[in-house]
């Protein structure tokens, strides 16, 4: 048998995928599926934006960018921190990349060593981790609940700095709002974060690529507190850009020369196409769509949230950000896995369990993403209204 690279073993799938592609089989047969399992807005790309796409592919000048990105492309990015935060970023320290995955394996692939480890909440994005199991690292998760809003906090990184199965903790790691929890890092836990970790000489990164997507108040980014931060955001998001594959870091200064480097030799450069397009994601008209946009996705929040609610489906916190509900329902099953599969195949709603999430009670967990119409999130929750009282 061929011999594989034993790290491969360690990345596990997103098995949410698995179920979406058991939800396209049941559509291609005749059924139809309430989609609330993907993290990824149903509304189209602006039309600002694609009109630039066009305008730019027709000049034919489509070759490839420097690579830390188009320099317009950065300076604008700079603008828009002084615009929507009143923070000061050079645009130098800016970074243009394929997507904000790519944002994140350069940050770790600059700070982190093999065998050093990065604290991270547990649930958070799968990813995260996976990343730093990819560089040889350790992901140092920690168990969060709703006593913190599902965050990290100053008691909980000062507890397990140390270390964790004898690696040496490098980085800290939070997302703010987050994935699967919706939920935000307040400013004076933010700020008292970035202190601790500037203490033990860490680094800290942040991923902020659901900001603008906030309806209660308005998120504070990382980079008000210190130049010293790897802060991460997407265009996939807010801007509505997911196929495009665009994101963006924001590193210290001293970092970029290594991020550059690291850059040129892992992907040359993000797509020349889509950083164009990006140019007008900025624009006033471009944003006052966004803005009706995030509106519609509070709308769906406060629909659905109280149904779910009044389900059975456990939520003691509202989250303030994304566009995902972390419902409990241990009243309703076991096994979250099994009941998602259950809902799809008798409920005909598709549901993310808690599983892709992490090791913190996963079983006791389903995530609800509200990146449909509304329409659509009626129907699903009458489909489970009707479902719940002939179950158990």
């Amino acid at each position: 048998m061929r011999k594989y690279a034993e790290r491969i073993g360690a990345i596990q799938p997103f098995r949410v995928m698995a179920l979406l592609a058991e939800a396209r089989a049941l559509e291609a047969a005749g059924r139809d599926i309430v989609h609330m399992e993907i993290g990824e807005p149903d509304f189209p790309t602006p039309a600002p934006v694609t009109r630039a796409a066009v305008q730019a592919i027709e000049t034919g000048d489509m070759h490839y960018t420097p690579a830390l990105g188009l320099p317009a492309l950065r300076e604008r990015i700079a603008v828009f921190y002084q615009q929507r935060y009143g923070v000061r970023v050079a645009a130098q320290r800016i970074v243009v990349t394929p997507g904000a995955s790519g944002a994140l394996l350069l940050a770790l692939g600059v700070v982190l060593d093999a065998g050093e480890a990065v604290m991270m909440a547990d649930p958070g994005y799968p990813c995260n981790r996976n990343f730093v199991r990819f560089l040889g690292g350790v992901p140092q998760v920690v168990n969060v609940d709703a006593a913190t809003e599902y965050q990290l906090n100053a008691a909980l990184v000062e507890q397990h700095w140390t270390g964790h199965g004898g690696s040496q903790t490098r980085a800290l790691m939070l997302a703010s709002p987050s994935n699967p929890t919706g939920t935000l890092i307040d400013e004076q836990a933010l700020a008292e974060m970035t202190g601790i970790v500037a203490q033990k000489n860490g680094a800290l990164i942040v991923d902020e690529i659901y900001h603008g997507l906030t309806y209660d108040r308005e998120p504070v980014t990382a980079l008000a507190f210190s130049d010293d931060t790897f802060v991460i955001n997407s265009f996939s998001k807010y801007f509505g850009m997911t196929g495009w594959r665009l994101g963006w870091l924001v590193a210290p200064e001293d970092a970029i020369e290594h991020i550059d480097k690291l850059a040129q030799n892992l992907f040359l450069a993000a797509p020349t196409p889509a950083q164009h397009a990006a140019l007008a994601a900025f624009e006033p008209e471009n944003l006052q769509i966004l803005e009706q946009r995030r509106q519609q996705f509070q709308q769906r929040r406060d629909y659905l949230l109280p149904a779910l609610r009044e389900l059975g489906f456990d939520l003691p916190v509202t989250p303030q950000g994304a566009f995902y509900l972390y419902a409990g329902c241990e009243t309703l099953t076991d096994d979250s896995f099994a009941f998602a599969q259950t809902l799809l195949q008798d409920a005909g709603v598709a549901v993310t369990p808690g599983r892709d999430f992490g090791d913190n009670q996963p079983e006791k967990y389903l995530r609800f993403s509200y990146t449909t119409s509304m329409d659509r999130l009626e129907e699903g929750v009458q489909r489970l209204r009707q479902f719940l009282r002939g179950y158990g």
